[in-house]
């Protein structure tokens, strides 16, 4: 297999303006680049390491060449850091190699009763299977759109009734929503969202806010609206000058209680937001029997959670209808680490647990993770684990077992699935206004990483030669603007990107 890291950016023209300075004319844009040896740019980052806005920080570096294996700089790279979501390159590499880039979340349809004619005496079973794509993220918006599909398949079936209630089976994973170590506080905002074996539109809902002048007051508007979901609107309308917008949101613990407040500007946009829900299970059974009374079809019961049905489910009794599939896993990790979704992370975190040790719990997904990390190499004592996204403040990882692991993926037949999912600098994801109109621009793809105190970049760059890097820059426990640190980490990026080995 060819390793060689593909360039989406086609240089016109390249010419040399001195000895160690280049000229690029891109597609759109002009570059004057000087070059770096591999001496010189290790005296570069060492410059930029001394600036006295980094004293206080922990920082930790490790970058090496894939060509030849060369080790181009090194600083604390085998101490322990936060990684944050840096920990999804480990999770989205274990589902690749544990899971097959080709994977599926399937989800069941099933009869729990008899079916006559047009109608369902018993009850409509969805066998969950962690599928975290029920929403309108891979379908042009259309929220319902899985659901919809099931209702048409439900109606080519001749099905139009229901005599019986619409129940959850979440048993793939276990009771757990939340990774170890996850702060309550977060718990009411989308990055926080729990995770479940039913989840429906990233287990959130979305809130549109915007100013109504007839009735000088600010409107919220949740989707979808369904039945246990209360929205309480405490926003205060402010004109240019009193205050500007500012909005917060607060789910009541347990409960699909959400309170949204703050102050909202009168010359302001719409605001689009999200809160978190309460129990998946419920949320995705609610939202689905709703769309199926929408349709026309007709439910007598109601829904249940298996941990409260009264029957038994015999499945290989049970009449399956049809078995839906999610989009494939090469696919899905492109909304892991492009991005940085935490709740698809812990999905198939949890899905890897439920496939090879039974059940998804946390502890049998990080099982599994840590399992394939040692078979490739890597040392996992100097990785510790305690969810799938890096929420969790107590993950720790070292830049060493970063890099080793971006290695054994550069080797790997599931590289470009694994490459094509990292943000593109200057283009896409999290990387989309990083490094934008440098050289480092379509060169570096990478991953980043932010929790309190926390500023991580792991990932591949291109050298002028086109020579693949590996590196990891993880700088936690600073005490300026965050804006510094991804500086420090964009200038490294760029240096990287300027290194040439060709002698003039």
């Amino acid at each position: 297999m060819n390793k060689t890291l593909s360039l989406l950016i086609l240089f016109f023209s390249i010419s040399l303006l001195g000895q160690d300075t280049i000229k690029i004319i891109t597609s759109d844009t002009t570059l004057f680049v000087k070059k770096y040896s591999i001496a010189n740019f290790q005296k570069e980052v060492e410059s930029l390491l001394n600036d006295e806005n980094f004293q206080t920080a922990n920082i930790g570096i490790y970058i090496k060449s894939l060509k030849n294996g060369e080790t181009i700089f090194s600083l604390n790279e085998n101490k322990l850091f936060i990684p944050a979501s840096n920990i999804k390159l480990f999770t989205s590499a274990a589902a690749l190699e544990m899971l097959g880039s080709k994977y599926n979340f399937t989800t069941g349809i099933y009869v729990n009763g008899e079916i006559s004619y047009s109608t369902i005496y018993g009850d409509l079973v969805i066998k969950g299977g962690g599928d975290p794509t029920f929403s309108g993220r891979f379908y042009d918006g259309e929220l319902f759109k899985v659901f919809d599909d099931w209702i048409d398949s439900l109606v080519d079936l001749g099905i139009t009734n229901i005599r019986g209630n619409i129940v959850g089976d979440d048993n793939f994973f276990d009771d757990k929503n939340y990774g170890t170590g996850w702060l309550r506080d977060y718990e009411s905002y989308w990055y926080s969202a729990p995770s479940g074996a039913l989840s429906f539109n990233d287990n959130c809902i979305d809130l549109t806010i915007f100013y109504n002048k007839t009735y000088d007051s600010i409107i919220v508007r949740h989707n979808p609206e369904l039945r246990g979901i209360y929205v309480i609107n405490e926003i205060v309308p402010v004109s240019p000058g009193e205050a500007s917008t500012n909005i917060d949101i607060f789910r009541e613990p347990n409960s699909n209680k959400i309170k949204v407040f703050g102050t909202f500007s009168r010359t302001s946009d719409t605001l689009k937001t999200y809160s978190s829900i309460y129990n998946p299970t419920y949320f995705t059974l609610n939202a689905l029997k709703n769309r199926i009374e929408a349709r026309g079809l007709r439910v007598i019961g109601y829904t249940v959670d298996i941990d409260d049905y009264n029957k038994q489910i015999d499945y290989k009794k049970a009449v399956n209808l049809f078995n839906y599939k999610s989009p494939p896993l090469y696919e899905i990790i492109k909304v892991v680490n492009k991005g940085s979704q935490n709740f698809y992370a812990e999905q198939l975190l949890r899905v890897m647990g439920a496939e090879l040790k039974g059940i998804g719990s946390f502890e049998n997904g990080i099982s599994v993770c840590k399992e394939w990390f040692s078979s490739i190499g890597l040392n996992v004592n100097h990785i510790l684990m305690y969810d799938g996204s890096g929420l969790s403040p107590l993950n720790r990882v070292t830049p060493y077992q970063i890099v080793n692991l971006l290695e054994r993926m550069y080797n790997s037949k599931n590289f470009l699935y694994f490459y094509n999912s990292l943000p593109i600098a200057g283009i896409d994801g999290t990387l989309s206004r990083r490094m934008k109109n440098t050289l480092a621009e379509n060169r570096v793809r990478a991953k980043t990483g932010f929790i309190s105190f926390a500023r991580n970049l792991s990932g591949y760059a291109k050298s002028l030669d086109n020579e693949d890097f590996a590196f990891s820059i993880l700088v936690n426990n600073f005490n300026v603007p965050v804006k510094l640190i991804e500086n420090l980490q964009d200038k490294i990026c760029v240096l990287l990107s300027s290194i040439s080995r060709k002698e003039q």
